[in-house]
């Protein structure tokens, strides 16, 4: 359930991300952020699980996923007793015909993906979260759609091989090489990068966050 965030202002938030990209959008509208790392990858339990359930929307999972590093980011804040500070979460996927592109697993996974996008238009829904320390929690979602030109025959290899696909959902990078398959893009830039900046200036304007 989504609740008011608290009017205390701030002067920085917590980050609940690994990505550098978002990191960067961040500094772009020069907001104060401290990089709070929840955990992931092989061998450890990780704080949130990003998989689908079944028959789960994809707008919904997204904003769950959100929602849920948030919630995650402010529970580590306050076991690690770090100064209280909203916690932001956010995440991003591809959608092609309903089903959610995640991250590919190696280059023949990003290859396939590439394929699929290949001249077609594809949705990249983004959601941000922000968890205040006084138990508030807001959120936002971002819906855009991006048309792919058809790729040249080799083209997905060679891009994938730059290892530049790993990582990003649905194997590509707008802000990076990627960006010569996006034939046009209706919604938010930012939000396609991984971090809707409109919205989530909205929410930290709910917890009194200076931007810019």
């Amino acid at each position: 359930m989504t609740v008011p965030a608290s009017s205390t202002p701030y002067s920085f938030i917590h980050l609940a991300s690994h990505s550098p990209r978002r990191r960067e959008l961040l500094r772009q509208i020069e907001v104060r952020f401290e990089t709070l790392l929840l955990r992931s990858g092989p061998g450890r339990e990780p704080d949130v699980v990003e998989r689908p359930g079944p028959d789960e929307a994809a707008a919904d999972y997204v904003l769950r996923i959100a929602r849920e590093k948030a919630l995650a980011g402010r529970l580590r804040a306050g076991q690690r007793r770090l100064p209280p500070a909203p916690v932001l979460g956010a995440d991003t996927e591809v959608v092609l015909d309903g089903e959610i592109f995640g991250k590919p697993v190696d280059a023949t996974d990003a290859v396939r993906m590439l394929g699929r996008l290949s001249a077609r238009s594809h949705q990249v829904i983004s959601a941000v979260a922000l968890a205040t320390p006084d138990g508030g929690l807001v959120t936002r979602l971002s819906a855009s759609d991006v048309e792919f030109r058809p790729l040249a025959p080799g083209e997905a290899d060679r891009y994938a091989r730059s290892g530049e696909p790993m990582g990003k959902a649905g194997g590509y990078a707008i802000q990076g090489r990627g960006a010569v398959f996006v034939r046009r893009i209706n919604g938010s830039y930012s939000g396609v990068m991984g971090l809707p900046l409109f919205e989530t200036a909205e929410l930290l304007a709910c917890a009194g966050v200076a931007v810019g």
